[in-house]
Order: C-alpha cells, then sequence, then structure tokens
C-alpha cells in the first residue's frame, strides 16, 4: 500500500475563530488519535497535500509530520462543507506496524463478462470493502474477476481470496451486477417462453 506524507503545524486554540482562520489560509484543522499517541494531537495542514489522499480511487497510508513527530495513520473522517464541498476537517487514527487496523479497500474489476458481451449493464453495488489486517499486508485494491458472469449474475463477497488479511464485510453482499437492460428483458422473457 502507498505512503503519503502529509506535514502538519500544531494548534492550541480549538475556538471556531481560530479553525476559521485556519482554513481562510488554505489549511485543514486535523486531529491524530489512536495506538502509541498519550493524548490526540491536534494540527493543521495545507489543504493541497490532500488532494492525492482524498480525491483519488487509491487508498494510502499517511506518515503525519507534526513539527518533527512522526507517525503513521489512516484517514478515519473527512468532513466537507454541504454546499462548496471544501474540506473543513480531517480525523486520523495512528496505527503500529504489529497491531491489525481496519481499512476500506477499493474495487477493482477485471476479465470481459459473457453476459456483457450480450448487451449486458456492469453495475456496482459496493465500491470498497471493509478489511481489517497489518498495514503491511493490505492490498491497493482488490480484484473481482466477472469473467464467468452472464445476464443477471452477480459477483460475491464470498467468491473472493483474501491473503494476508481478513475481510469484514459480509460474504453474501454483491460487488458487481450484470444487468440486464430493459430492451433484453422483453428477449429473455420471450426465448424463456419458447424453452417451455
Amino acid at each position: 500500500m502507498k505512503t503519503l506524507e502529509i506535514i502538519g503545524f500544531k494548534r492550541a486554540n480549538l475556538d471556531s475563530a481560530t479553525l476559521n482562520e485556519i482554513r481562510d489560509s488554505g489549511n485543514v484543522p486535523c486531529v491524530v488519535y489512536g495506538p502509541g499517541i498519550p493524548e490526540q494531537i491536534h494540527f493543521y495542514a495545507p489543504a493541497i497535500l490532500f488532494r492525492d489522499l482524498i480525491y483519488t480511487p487509491e487508498v494510502h497510508v499517511v506518515e503525519l509530520n507534526i513539527e518533527g513527530t512522526i507517525v503513521k495513520a489512516v484517514l478515519k473522517e473527512a468532513q466537507f462543507h454541504p454546499v462548496s464541498e471544501v474540506l473543513l476537517h480531517a480525523d486520523f487514527m495512528a496505527f503500529t506496524n504489529d497491531k491489525p487496523i481496519k481499512f476500506e479497500i477499493p474495487v477493482k474489476v477485471s476479465g470481459s463478462s459473457p453476459g456483457l458481451a450480450k448487451g449486458g449493464k456492469l453495475e456496482f453495488k459496493t465500491r470498497s470493502l471493509k478489511v481489517k489486517g497489518l498495514a503491511g499486508d493490505l492490498p491497493d485494491y482488490i480484484e473481482a474477476d466477472i469473467s464467468k458472469l452472464d445476464l443477471g449474475k452477480s459477483f460475491k463477497v464470498s467468491e473472493l481470496k483474501a491473503e494476508g488479511f481478513e475481510i469484514l464485510t459480509s460474504p453474501n453482499v454483491s460487488l458487481v451486477t450484470i444487468g440486464i437492460p430493459r430492451a433484453l428483458r422483453g428477449k429473455k422473457v420471450e426465448e424463456e417462453g419458447e424453452e417451455a
């Protein structure tokens, strides 16, 4: 899994006026907590450093450099402005290499489905999965091979093989389905009628 560095600066004042000043100067108020940190650290970091962390389908482990203190963490939560969608706040969870972490890993599709060749439509049901494992063992993405999927069929979590980590999402959850377009539905009913 890729590592991204974010350089931060400690902040003492937590009042709303100070938070607004931080945001107005192009920074994002943040907090980090978790194993190895006696008490949570409040800091701020330049908003531009979050571009490759938030606005991408890829997942990253974050190396926070807060005035020389290095903390390995994952982004736990990001809050956005409801109208402008500007990043308002970021929560980070620290971790250590010897303890498992919970993480959301994106799903990527591979293979060519017979159902798509017949005019079916690829429908994503879940774009990421909850997993648990050591940070070094977590993959950049989880691959779903759809080469056996025909019209109306789904690829479920239970069909995945997880090596070195555990998938927490229910095995019954569908990742992708080959949807049957309306134009093909009538055809399928006719074919089934003829077979009967």
